[in-house]
Parts: structure tokens; sequence; C-alpha cells
């Protein structure tokens, strides 16, 4: 079997794409979507229409009322072509307003439903700040499932835990860019900054017994990939799976329940106060997640940027 058929006997492979083609090649269980991958669909002749129905069937809301009935659109096409969960960002400029996180998630839950989908085959996706992270509890006990993103420590990955959520999204990568940025070394297999912090995250989930499903994120390389397989899911990109699907060797399992219960991690009980003070004495988590939600504000500022031109 090629890598990615064995990986698959590990962990639940999930397609981080808005691309449509790329799910149907790769049979994913799941697919996750972000403002910028949206965005970066749109722009493409075959997304388009997808934009211009939903300004057209919208024309008498809101502009960002249109950009969730799109994002609504894009995510039911994904769910026809797989059998499980589709990831739907909230607005990143809501990440430290609790109660518009928890308006949106409801927002978006409603017009999934509204369209016939049950919200067991959608995730929402919220920023791991404590603002995000308290509106995911919230909606967590309404039934309402998440998915918190941009998650790059420990103490994130517990906070989240502790608030009950479905599942966590660790960014491999974004870790990796910061660490090799910083020490300007090319770190490799188990060495990898990113690497080490979803075993990390994993083993404590395993070892103190949390639900939360892990879902490692935002990968670079294969060897990312393959260094992580075991855990419960991965999402990456169309690249990154045609390289697996394409290549042969034997895929070893690296994350597994028994390791993790053997792990010398000691448990963390993190209030709000312990919470804000661990992220801040954490540079790279610090400097990322405030990274990644100016990015994804932006992209959210050029989509609805393109829905104007089309009112």
């Amino acid at each position: 079997m090629n890598q990615l058929d064995q990986l698959k006997q590990f962990t639940t492979i999930v397609a981080d794409t808005g691309d449509f083609q790329s799910i149907q090649a790769f049979t994913p269980r799941d697919a996750t979507t972000n403002p910028s991958l949206i965005l970066k669909a749109v722009q493409k002749d075959e997304y388009r229409p997808l934009l211009e129905q939903a300004v057209r069937d919208h024309a008498n809301k809101s502009t960002a009322d249109i950009i969730d009935e799109l994002l609504i659109l894009f995510g039911r096409k994904i769910l026809a072509l797989i059998p499980g969960r589709v990831s739907t960002e909230t607005d990143a400029r809501l990440s430290f307003d609790t109660a518009g996180t928890i308006e949106k998630g409801r927002a978006l839950i409603a017009l999934y439903e509204a369209a016939g989908i049950g919200r067991e085959r959608v995730l929402i996706k919220i920023a791991s700040t404590w603002e995000g992270i308290c509106a995911a509890q919230v909606l967590e006990k309404e039934g309402i499932r998440c998915n918190m993103t941009l998650l790059f420590a420990l103490p994130q990955a517990i906070a989240c835990a502790d608030a009950g959520v479905q599942l966590i999204s660790p960014f491999v990568g974004r870790i990796y860019d910061w660490y090799k940025k910083s020490t300007g070394t090319e770190y490799a297999g188990a060495d990898d900054p990113g690497v080490q912090s979803v075993r990390r995250i994993y083993n404590y989930y395993r070892k103190f017994g949390y639900k939360t499903e892990v879902m490692g994120a935002s990968f670079r390389n294969t060897s990312q990939i393959l260094e992580l397989a075991g855990c419960d899911l991965l999402t990456i990109s169309p690249d990154l799976l045609k390289q697996l699907a394409e290549t042969t060797g034997v895929v070893a399992r690296k994350l597994n329940p028994q390791e993790a219960s053997a792990s010398d991690l000691q448990k963390q009980m993190l209030d709000e106060k312990a919470f804000r003070l661990a992220l801040n004495e954490d540079a790279m988590a610090t400097e990322k997640l405030a990274e990644g939600i100016r990015a994804f504000c932006a992209d959210s500022v050029k989509l609805e940027g393109l829905v104007e031109r089309l009112r």
C-alpha cells in the first residue's frame, strides 16, 4: 500500500482544502476550511459561480450574512462528497469576543440545519483564545461541536479539553516555521518542535482521559505527518496528500494510548489568569496566535471586498 493508505489504518484523514476535486480524489472522512482557503477557492474560475450564487440569492442581506451563506454553500458541497464532518470557521475578528462568537456559531449551525444538514456533521472553528474557548464551552453544551484552531501550545490544549470541546487543531507547520526562523535549524523527524508539541498534547489527553480529539494541522512536509501516525486525525493539504498517495514505504504508528499513559506529564489546572500567563510565557505561541488571527482577519476583509464588488 502507499503511505496514505497505510496512514489511514492508524489515523482519520481530513482534507484541508476548499477544492472539491481534491476532496474527491483522496476520499478523506472529514474536511476543513478557513477564510484563507475559501478566499483562494472563489478566485478560481471553477468556484467563482458559488460566490456569484451566494450574492445573487441573498442580495437583500448584509455582506457579513452573504459570506455566512457562502461558507455554508461550500460546506454543503463538501458534505456531499464526504461521509463525515466539515469544519466552518467563525469570523476571526470575533476572536476576543465571547458573546459574538457564540452568536456566530449558533447562526452558522442554524443555516446548516435550515439546509437539512444535521449539526453532528458540522464543526464550528474558533480561535483558541481564552474568549474563544469560553464561547466553545457554551456552544458545546448546546450540542454545537467545535474545532479549536490556531492552537500552538499545551496550555491552550488543556483549556480546550477542560471546556469539553470536540476537537482541537494544533498547528505543526507554523510551530516549525517559528523555531526554524528563531534558531536557524532545519528540524526533521521526531526532533521537529511542531511534531513534539502535538505528541505532548496527545499524550496529555490520553493519559488523563480527555475525550477531546486531537487533529494535527498545518503541515510543511510528509515527514511531519508520518511522525504523527496514530494521532486521532490529521488534516492535510492536497499537495501533501498527493505525495503520500504516490509514495511507498512502511508507515509505523508513532502515537498510541499505551505510551501516553506511561508519560511523565503532570496534570495542570488553568483558570483565566494562569492560562494568560502560561500563554504569555511562550513567545512562539503568543506570536503565532496573534499572527494567525491577523492573517485570517485580513482574508475575511478581502472576501468582503469580493462580495461588495458583485453586489
